[in-house]
């Protein structure tokens, strides 16, 4: 059994011995299964809320109303969450009503994909009645009974379906693949923020690719923010090699995929509801592909651009050229780090040396200034030195003196 599970059996030894069951279930008892690194446990008990909270003496109401409290044991936190069926969905998304029960099957009932629907005792006993471990075994994704109703009572499960098939590499089971197009239009419904969580895990899964083309095939693509008029893309994206890309630059290939010209890609981007941030950051990086469409890279231009963008432009362009993903980056790495300054605060000259040096008060003329040295220092012909650099501005400048 793994590190995560065994720091944590001493809770299902408290719980037990308190006369209430408890086991590991969820994510956890799958990554297990997968022999995949686990960053965290969750625990399913008998025990309501209520009662949990006389058995730990440090705990925290952390979605109780859903019967989840968070168990702090040993400095380490655990959501603990009494088993539980649910009412009717009435937005798709989430119960009318939840109601604490006794049975751990019935809890696992109301779980989405059968490979999700397993617990395991503190001995590592499976308790599987849904066949989730055959599943995992099978590499197949297959809803807790009828997927039609899995997905009306929470929409946003359709887009999980597709992320575990990036994340994974597991087929989709036919019927449960059936249910993705026959009921795609219910995720309308869900906000985008949940939409854009579980497309972003998508996007940062191996098979992505395929899973975009998934996207495409099943509808899907028509109820995400921006997406209802590139099913032809989506469909062609199983054809790129993208796998090394990171989030930002899938964001950023799929913008040059869909044609989106620059003074759109911003408002699809926030249409997504990403951060600003982010959004600056792929903007940055789609500026650097648009201006390699024409030009070639040099010293200056890989200064402008930054490393980060430098790179992750070229490797963009490199997919959507459907060559390899490194070609031209190991000599452009090597050109960069060859420069003499990385960024503007390493050159040896402030706007208060300039003032000082030519008796001007501030204004436009400090840039140009700044500017006209970096470009020269950068190209070799002046030492990054702060003398070397006085002794260039006054012959350059000799009419920009004290008036």
């Amino acid at each position: 059994m793994k590190e995560a599970f065994l720091q944590a059996i001493p809770v299902l030894n408290k719980i037990e011995s308190a006369g209430y069951e408890a086991y590991f279930v969820g994510g956890s008892v799958r990554d297990f299964l997968l022999d995949k690194e686990i960053a965290d446990v969750d625990i399913a008990t008998s025990a309501t809320p209520e009662e949990m909270k006389s058995i730990f003496s440090k705990t925290l109401d952390v979605g109780i109303e859903h019967g989840t409290v968070v168990v702090l044991f040993n400095g380490i936190p655990y959501e603990v969450t009494t088993f539980r069926t649910e009412a009717e969905y009435l937005d798709f998304r989430r119960p009318s009503e939840v109601q604490f029960i006794r049975s751990l099957e019935e809890d696992l009932k109301r779980r989405d994909f059968t490979m999700n629907a397993i617990a395991m005792d503190r001995n590592g006993q499976l308790i599987d009645p849904f066949a989730g471990k055959k599943a995992i075994e099978d590499r197949v994704i297959r809803t807790v009974g009828n997927p039609e109703e899995r997905f009306t009572e929470d929409a946003l499960r359709m887009m999980r379906a597709v992320r575990f098939f990036s994340q994974l590499s597991f087929d989709i089971e036919k019927s449960t693949y059936e249910a993705l197009s026959s009921l795609a239009h219910l995720l309308q419904k869900i906000a985008v923020e949940r939409k854009l969580a579980e497309f972003e895990k998508l996007l940062a899964g191996k098979n992505r690719m395929k899973a975009l083309k998934i996207i495409g095939e099943t509808g899907l693509y028509r109820y995400l923010p921006q997406m209802s008029a590139f099913q032809r893309q989506l469909f062609s994206s199983a054809d790129y090699h993208a796998d090394m890309l990171t989030v930002e630059e899938m964001w950023g290939f799929l913008v040059c995929l869909f044609g989106i010209n620059h003074s759109a890609a911003e408002s699809f981007l926030k249409g997504w509801k990403l951060p600003v941030k982010k959004i600056r950051k792929i903007r940055s990086i789609l500026k650097w592909i648009r201006f390699r469409s024409g030009n070639e890279w040099d010293g200056y231009s890989l200064y402008q651009a930054g490393k980060e963008s430098f790179l992750s432009a070229e490797r963009i362009r490199n997919v959507l050229q459907q060559t390899d993903l490194k070609r031209n980056t190991e000599s452009l790495i090597e050109l960069y780090n060859s420069l003499p300054i990385k960024q503007s605060s390493e050159l040896q000259l402030t706007g208060y040396d300039l003032m000082d040096w030519f008796g001007k008060p501030p204004g436009a003329w400090i840039r140009a200034e700044l500017e006209k040295a970096e470009t020269a220092v950068l190209k070799g012909e002046l030492k990054n030195s702060n003398e070397s650099i006085r002794e260039w501005l006054m012959k350059c400048n000799q009419n920009l003196g004290k008036n």
